[in-house]
């Protein structure tokens, strides 16, 4: 049988999303979630390793961070089972800059 403690004690990914029109608190929830040990994935997105207590100890400290200024924070527990599902799209800023280069010379010399 499983015990509460025994699933307390588990690491999961956690994702950790916002969107937070006040740049000040929004940098302070962007530490807050670094503090915790989690990797910036995007502007707004942070992923990493945490146990029940850790993740709700985040939880509450980002809800003392937002206070009663507006925005959204979501903290996603992920199983591995789902992490593996994961896909990405990702082109870099550089390659995006050589495609449109590329593009443009094109256009230039029909």
């Amino acid at each position: 049988m499983v015990r509460l403690a025994d699933i307390q004690e588990l690491n999961m990914q956690t994702l950790v999303i916002y969107d937070i029109p006040n740049d000040r608190v929004r940098n302070r929830v962007a530490e807050r979630c670094k503090d915790a040990g989690l990797a910036r994935i995007q502007y707004s997105a942070f992923i990493g390793d945490l146990n029940h207590n850790r993740r709700e100890a985040l939880f509450l400290k980002l809800r003392q961070t937002l206070g009663k200024k507006s925005g959204n924070i979501r903290l996603y527990p992920l199983c591995d089972k789902d992490l593996r599902l994961m896909k990405e799209i990702a082109v870099s800023e550089s390659d995006a800059a050589k495609e449109k280069q590329s593009s443009q010379v094109k256009n230039d010399g029909r």
